[in-house]
């Protein structure tokens, strides 16, 4: 019979913890240590975008589409106040406003599929700067005595290091992961065709490079005689160093040879690979990818430039995601300013109408509008005509 006897403690979770985020063993419990992001998953993405240019025209064509907004608060006297925040807030890059804010966390949210950033207050409190981190300046955990909070502390190398002021830290996932804290890069899953696609290019620059930059073949058969196959030799280099030199002339010269002398293109008889077909798919993956239509990054596969209305529909409800996902965050921003100066009203963030539809198809669709509005006026007035022609002959009867 053992001495000491093995101590077996059960999982107790804090308030409002659910039964599945119980840790396995070897895991730690929440607020000891910080989740680390997936390993060299950020570097690999912006070197994505670095390598092939499509990708990140895609990124800035959402930014572009996903359009404007303006902050309205409910109170109207606080409005102009809430107006020249939004217009004069500094942010990174020496820009100012809420828009460029928005711009560049959206850039980060994409690429990265986590953005973090702050609202530096001043002493009354309002926001007197946005500052949106890199991705590598940060970590992620959840809070020890509440499960639905976390954590964002600096990523000093070790461990991480608490935040002060947790409430001014503004955290956006997108499209996490079950139990992740990180969100989804809408890059994810190209590496491996951009990888295929890569190759391609440097193939075909290889291949370029060896065929394109014509490179000759100079073949000296000397005579049958012995005095020709004694000075084959001399007579081989001084045709070498004679053609080195028009070859390297600016100038067009001739090249005289006494012989039989035979000049042949090297690759001549070979045919370079067609890059065509494997190229555009996968471009398509890329695209199908990224959600956006081939034209609008330069890709013409098709015979028209319009988008059907099922292709606009779709890229509405795409931008309409990401704006439902940005929307918390600057009201956030917003209140946490209005507050500063004794403002507690209702903000609300107004986003320009998506206009990504023909503007002849709009204008003709309010005038069909309007001509079935007049045509059902028309036949009210008609119906309430005939009734009452149908009551006044009723009472003479």
């Amino acid at each position: 019979m053992p001495i000491f006897k093995k101590r077996t403690e059960a999982f107790s979770a804090p308030v409002g913890t659910p039964a599945l985020a119980a840790p396995r063993r070897g895991e730690p419990q929440n607020g000891l240590f910080a989740v680390p992001p997936p390993a060299l998953a950020g570097d690999l993405y912006r070197a994505l975008r670095e390598a092939v240019p499509v990708i990140d025209a895609a990124i800035y064509k959402l930014l572009r589409l996903t359009g404007g907004f303006r902050a309205v608060c409910e109170n109207e006297r606080f409005q102009p106040l809430l107006d020249d925040f939004s217009a004069q807030v500094p942010v990174d890059c020496g820009s100012r406003s809420l828009q460029s804010f928005a711009d560049c966390f959206f850039e980060q949210l994409l690429t990265y599929g986590t953005a973090v950033a702050e609202m530096v207050p001043d002493e009354t409190g309002a926001v007197r700067y946005l500052y949106n981190a890199p991705q590598s300046d940060y970590l992620l955990r959840r809070a020890k005595d509440d499960f639905s909070t976390v954590e964002i502390l600096r990523n000093d190398g070790v461990s991480g290091a608490p935040l002060p002021q947790q409430e001014n830290l503004l955290y956006v996932a997108l499209n996490a992961p079950p139990g992740s804290l990180y969100g989804t890069s809408v890059l994810h899953g190209l590496p491996f065709v951009s990888s295929v696609l890569m190759k391609i290019f440097n193939a075909v620059g290889q291949n370029w490079e060896r065929v394109g930059n014509v490179r000759f073949a100079v073949t000296y058969k000397p005579a049958e005689d012995a005095g020709s196959r004694a000075y084959a030799k001399d007579r081989a280099m001084q045709i070498a160093e004679q053609w080195s030199e028009a070859m390297r002339s600016r100038d067009v010269r001739d090249f005289v040879a006494v012989g039989d002398v035979d000049i042949k293109v090297i690759g001549a008889d070979n045919q370079i690979l067609d890059s065509d077909v494997p190229v555009r798919q996968m471009l398509e993956q890329i695209v199908a990818k990224l959600g956006l239509p081939p034209f609008m990054l330069g890709l013409s596969w098709s015979t028209t430039e319009r988008m059907a209305s099922e292709q606009a529909d779709i890229l509405t409800t795409e931008i309409e995601f990401y704006r439902r996902v940005l929307t918390p965050v600057l009201l956030k921003i917003c209140r946490a300013h209005l507050r500063a100066f004794g403002c507690t009203d209702r903000v609300e963030i107004v986003w320009d109408d998506i206009t990504l539809k023909d503007t002849v198809d709009a204008a003709t669709a309010r005038h069909l509008d309007a001509q079935t509005d007049e045509i059902r006026a028309a036949l009210e007035n008609t119906d309430g005509k005939t009734d009452g022609k149908e009551g006044n002959h009723a009472e003479k009867l």
